[in-house]
């Protein structure tokens, strides 16, 4: 199992760097499972991508509707919240990031991210050996 963070979700349906290493996730066929928080991130990623005119209104809509069926779950983020909030004061990243982080803990599980910022706040902690990332 492995818990899939937005950065690397957007790289399935987007070509940009990664995208490759994002698309071999899915093919590890692994159950993978992500807090329900994903999905804002993604449509949020869509949204931007639509109103700088990089993407069309209908592959904005397919983002929003095909990347969560890729998960085995999505779950409900109020049982993270106050993990993610110790996570996130501790590292001084914002809590967006440590929801994933917390779920990854919660099922011990391995996040993977293409987040630098964020594998950077990790290195050196206790939550690094939590985490990969697509470039590992």
């Amino acid at each position: 199992m492995l818990v899939v963070d937005a950065s690397v979700a957007i790289k399935w349906v987007l070509d940009e760097p990664g995208d490759r290493e994002a698309r071999a996730i899915i093919e590890t066929h692994q159950p993978l499972i992500a807090p329900e928080l994903l999905v804002a991130e993604v449509v949020n990623v869509a949204w931007r991508r639509l109103q700088a005119g990089e993407i069309v209104a209908r592959q904005a809509a397919v983002i929003a509707e095909e990347v969560p069926k890729v998960f085995a779950e999505l779950l409900a983020i109020k049982p993270l919240r106050l993990r993610a909030l110790q996570i996130a004061t501790e590292l001084r990243h914002p809590a967006y990031d440590c929801f994933y982080l917390a779920l990854a803990e919660m099922r011990d599980a391995k996040l993977v991210t293409a987040d630098r910022r964020f594998a950077a706040r990790l290195h050196g902690t206790p939550w690094q050996a939590r985490a990969t990332t697509l470039w590992s």
